[in-house]
């Protein structure tokens, strides 16, 4: 199970500031301004008449842009971040391209000025009792869970019931849920949990633009034993149910659940924007009553 547990990036060197990452993500998503937002046009559909038309400025100046002639300003840069929809993470990697300073903070969830939005996230967890619900950031590794979300992983992978779960950061949902050696054995349609999964971290990478961590993730978990199954999409058009179903058997338990996925308003923090609150509903009155017997007392 330890690399099943490991996060996605090495967590255990400290890093002397929060700027560095960016500075790394910058030299290795893109080489300059100009590519960055090609990338970013071509992605959202846009043409450059119809990108000038929805920011306000001239197509002559967008082409300009694209081809390096022209260099933008830090209030263009950030205006055409919001028109083209590019996640906060992205648009600070387009400030440092053009050589300003990154415009929105990342900060832990322990820092202070993050206390309302930690207690916010607790109030949310608690509601869910007695069913699971877990926080996870854009790469699905584990900040946050519940008790009873806790137990069922604790449950699912067959760690100790009296040893804390790893969290802030340091342990891969994803990866954990698809590990031959992990919960992936007790999932009886894992290939369509796979394929559900496997989505998320690839809109992730697409987002994210090449040699990014998300693609590093994706390789990765594409890599792993019997995942190519899981990779045909599954035909919408067959599928009864209007959710992914969780269909889970383990020690003579039959557990049938479904999951949804909640993230927070216009935040203006990246960590906060990154965030995914990820909330367990049983499917049947079996699986209720198993998740409200391991709560009582």
């Amino acid at each position: 199970m330890a690399s099943a547990l490991a996060p996605v990036s090495d967590r255990s060197k400290p890093t002397p500031a929060r700027a560095a990452p960016s500075r790394l993500a910058h030299e290795r998503y893109f080489s300059d301004f100009a590519s960055a937002l090609r990338y970013w046009r071509d992605k959202r559909g846009l043409s450059q008449l119809r990108l000038s038309t929805e920011a306000d400025i001239s197509q002559r100046h967008i082409s300009f842009l694209e081809s390096g002639r022209s260099q933008p300003s830090r209030e263009l840069i950030l205006r055409l971040g919001t028109v083209l929809d590019i996640p906060l993470r992205q648009r600070n990697v387009m400030l440092l391209c053009a050589g300003f300073a990154p415009a929105y903070q990342e900060r832990s969830l322990s820092d202070p000025e993050m206390s309302a939005v930690k207690q916010a996230l607790d109030f949310m967890l608690a509601q869910q009792t007695p069913y699971p619900a877990i926080v996870v950031d854009r790469l699905w590794n584990l900040v946050m869970t519940n008790a009873p979300g806790s137990m069922f992983f604790k449950w699912l992978l067959e760690l100790d019931p009296d040893l804390p779960l790893p969290g802030d950061g340091d342990a891969n949902v994803i990866r954990l849920t698809l590990d031959p050696a992990g919960a992936r054995r007790h999932f009886l349609n894992w290939e369509r949990v796979a394929s559900d999964a496997l989505l998320w971290i690839q809109r992730e990478a697409m987002g994210d633009g090449p040699g990014s961590e998300a693609q590093v993730l994706l390789d990765s978990l594409l890599a792993m034993p019997g995942i190519e199954a899981a990779t045909r999409m599954p035909n919408l058009e067959s599928n009864a149910l209007p959710f992914v179903p969780l269909q889970i058997r383990k020690d003579g338990v039959d557990l049938n659940l479904f999951s949804a996925i909640t993230t927070l308003g216009t935040p203006h923090d990246v960590t906060v924007h990154e965030l995914r609150i990820e909330t367990f509903f049983p499917a049947d009155a079996a699986t209720a009553d198993w998740f409200r017997m391991r709560a009582q007392p």
